[in-house]
Parts: C-alpha cells; sequence; structure tokens
C-alpha cells in the first residue's frame, strides 16, 4: 500500500482512520494537510461543535455522543471497507481524550494540536513539566484531597459537575489555602479568557460563571512552603480527634505503622479499614495509596464523626461509612488490602467475607488484644486457606518521672497478617509427575 509521509516523520495511510486534533479556533488551528484530509475523506466524526466548524462538508457526518464502543466497531469496518474516515478530537486526542480508546481497539493514525494543559500554561507563562496532570472530566472528585496535597502545581480537565468554584469549595473543605488559582477558558477561540482568582473568591462565584471550556491549574503561593503541614507515616496520635472523655480508642501510631506496613500497600491500592474509629489507619493508607481508593466502616456514629473531623484535617477523601460489617462491605470495590482493628463480635462471617473479596495477592492484617481473638483468627483464616503470620508487639513509650525517665508499657498486641497460600511446589510437582505417568 502507498504511504504518504507527513511532517514529523509519520506514514499516512489511506485506510486506516486519522484521529486530528482541532482547537477551538477550528480550521484555523490545522495545517493544510490535515484539512485536504478532511476534504478528502467520505467520514467526517467529531462533536456538535468541531462538525460546525466545516458546514461546506460533502461526506457523511458523524456525531459523537458517548457509545465509544459502537463507533469503534463501525471505524474498523469502514476501515477495513476502505472507506477514508478522519475523526475530530479537542487539543491532543491522547490526553485524556478519544485517541487513546480508539488506538486500543483499532490501527488508526492520531496527529496531536496544542491540548488545553499547553495553551493554559502558554497564557500563565509557566513552566509545565513539574506539574501534576489530573482529569475531574466526567469523574469524581473523590481523592482528589491526597492526590495533590504538597503538589507545587496542578492542572485540571474539568466539567459541568466539577466547575472552578466547586473546586475551590472542596479544597477549602480540607484547608488547602496554600493554593491560589488560574483559571483558562475557551482557550485559542473568539471568547478566550484568563485569570488568577483566590480560592475564596472563586468558591463564592456561580457554577455557570465561566465556560463550560476551561482548565484550572493550581498553584502554590509564594510563602506556600513555610505554611504546609508535613504529616510523615506515624502521626501523633494526640493530633486526630477522639472519643472524649473516654480517649484511647485509636490504632496507637506504633502498632499502626507495624500494621500498615504488613498490608504492603501500593500507590494505587484499594482498602478497606474495618472498624475504623478515629480513622486513624484509613487516613495514613490513604497518604501512601494516593492514586487509590480507601474505604472504611465505622459502627459507632459519634466514632464516625471523629473519623471525618479526621479526614478533612489530614486531607484524605475516603470514604467513610457507618454499619456494623460485613453488612455494608458488599457496596465497596474488592480490596487489595483489609485492615481490622475491631470485629464486632463477628469474626468468622467477617473473615470469610473479607478472604472471598481479596484481590489475589493481597493482604489482611487483623489487630487482636486476647488470645481468644488470636486462636479464633488463626483458626478461621486456616479453613478459608490462608496463611498467616503473626507479630506480638509489645510496645512502652518513654515517660517523664521528676528529672527521670521510666517506659510505660502499651496494651500487648497481636498483629495477624493473611495471605492466599501458595501452592506447595513439591506436591504441584508430585501431581504433574503422577498425570504424566
Amino acid at each position: 500500500m502507498n504511504q504518504q509521509y507527513v511532517p514529523g516523520g509519520g506514514k499516512a495511510s489511506n485506510s486506516k482512520p486519522k484521529v486530528i486534533g482541532i482547537g477551538d479556533n477550528g480550521r484555523d488551528s490545522l495545517l493544510p494537510l490535515y484539512l485536504d484530509w478532511i476534504a478528502q475523506s467520505e467520514v467526517l466524526v467529531g462533536g456538535e461543535r468541531q462538525l460546525e466548524f466545516f458546514p461546506e462538508y460533502q461526506g457523511e457526518k458523524v456525531v459523537l455522543k458517548g457509545g465509544l464502543k459502537e463507533l469503534a466497531s463501525q471505524l474498523k469496518a469502514g476501515a477495513e471497507q476502505g472507506r477514508r474516515t478522519v475523526v475530530l478530537a479537542s487539543g491532543d486526542p491522547l490526553f485524556y481524550g478519544i485517541g487513546g480508546y480508539l488506538s486500543s481497539k483499532l490501527e488508526v493514525e492520531v496527529y496531536p494540536n496544542l491540548s488545553s494543559i499547553q495553551l493554559a500554561f502558554a497564557r500563565m507563562g509557566e513552566s509545565w513539566q513539574d506539574a501534576e496532570l489530573i482529569s475531574v472530566h466526567g469523574r469524581s472528585i473523590k481523592g482528589l484531597a491526597q492526590r495533590i496535597d504538597g503538589k507545587r502545581k496542578v492542572a485540571l480537565l474539568t466539567d459541568d459537575t466539577n466547575n472552578p468554584a466547586a473546586i475551590a469549595a472542596y479544597l477549602l473543605s480540607f484547608g488547602m489555602t496554600e493554593y491560589e488559582v488560574f483559571v483558562a477558558e475557551n482557550l485559542d477561540g473568539s471568547e478566550e479568557r484568563t485569570g488568577w482568582y483566590g480560592l475564596q473568591e472563586l468558591a463564592a462565584m456561580a457554577a455557570g460563571a465561566f465556560s463550560s471550556l476551561n482548565v484550572v491549574i493550581l498553584k502554590h503561593k509564594a510563602d506556600a512552603a513555610s505554611t504546609l503541614p508535613d504529616w510523615p507515616l506515624g502521626i501523633d496520635d494526640e493530633l486526630f480527634a477522639q472519643r472524649k472523655p473516654d480517649k484511647g480508642l485509636i490504632t496507637k501510631k506504633e502498632i499502626r505503622v507495624l500494621s500498615i506496613a504488613q498490608l504492603g500497600l501500593r500507590p494505587n491500592s484499594i482498602v478497606w479499614d474495618i472498624g475504623t474509629c478515629t480513622g486513624s489507619v484509613a487516613i495514613e493508607a490513604a497518604r501512601i495509596a494516593r492514586q487509590g481508593e480507601v474505604y472504611a466502616i465505622e459502627k459507632n456514629e459519634g466514632d464516625l464523626q471523629n473519623c471525618l473531623e479526621n479526614m478533612h484535617r489530614f486531607r484524605t477523601d475516603i470514604t467513610a461509612v457507618q454499619g456494623r460489617a460485613p453488612q455494608g462491605l458488599e457496596a465497596f470495590p474488592d480490596p487489595n488490602a483489609v485492615f481490622i482493628g475491631g470485629s464486632g463480635g463477628e469474626m468468622k462471617e467477617l473473615l470469610h467475607v473479607c478472604c472471598s473479596r481479596l484481590q489475589p495477592g493481597g493482604r489482611i492484617v487483623l489487630n487482636a488484644a486476647t488470645i481468644e481473638n488470636l486462636y479464633e483468627a488463626n483458626r478461621t483464616f486456616a479453613e478459608e486457606g490462608f496463611a498467616t503470620s503473626i507479630t506480638l508487639a509489645q510496645i512502652s513509650r518513654s515517660k517523664p518521672i521528676l528529672d527521670m525517665t521510666r517506659f510505660e508499657g502499651l496494651n500487648p498486641i497481636y498483629i495477624i497478617t493473611a495471605q492466599h497460600k501458595k501452592p506447595d511446589s513439591s506436591t504441584t510437582g508430585e501431581k504433574e509427575t503422577k498425570a504424566g505417568e
């Protein structure tokens, strides 16, 4: 098949659909070669706004409205029939755009334009290689707090729900006052508008104050470094809101750190915290699994309120609900890691649910304060086909007495870590030998 070289050294074929990035200024954003490809095509696919840039188009126009799976099938069938097709996509089609999906389903040629992120930073006059790039367009804003906490620059692709005012209100609820906001609307279009805003000012504005085509960039204020809170792993117990006057219903720092280490968390882990109480484990887990999700359940309403307060205090946007596990766990996605700080007397049923829902390679970590709970947990894990390792943590903390120092012991805790049993290699080999006889 004859192929045509195009700018950048790529090759263009006649059979593969061409996915071309287009700016808000329409035809003016396209190279003459791209305009020729559009004029010569038989099918032009795009959003209504993009197709309006080509009122004189003679071929078939297909309005893009969801249904990407069906579109991919149509494009593949059209390519097999030799139909010349062009798909128009905003900016860079491979940056949170349609190009990534289509290229995973069929062979396409992608010709990017300037992305809205590039243009927004250009209007700011700032580099963007050090920025955190996140899309909340058509996605939940849940979990954004821990993803961006401490990031100096953040660029957000927005939508009508997650608009600039809503984003500002969200940041304020987590005390992220170190940011100032740059909003860029209708970039490269006739109604382009850009400007800087304070969070309070922005949160007070109406949702419709901005065009739906906007990019939000968050940037630390000049003095932000000196005011940012710092919470390394092992947040001090007294910093958490706790039940009063009977303080102490919290997984102590030393036990918490040891238990979290046993969970084997990854940046994208899905974590359950059962019997979360103050939320200390869930919060520390969320600060590690920043790209993942953390789900917590607590039976006591007062403790749950403390958990929610701590969640905002420590800038972690977790899902915390009231309930008596295992009831309520069916609403959570399957976890990679489960922490159980309390079972409420229903350990066997609870562990069965956790073991059956745990993703392959995941871990369950249970804290037990009594030998009876240790025995029951160990036996139940064995019945579920899980292997366990147990650590007895006997921790003492220093405490001043007059001009001297003594140690005061914390309650001993059994840290039980459970995983799926690995196949016995010798047994497996024996079975394979017998099968081959």
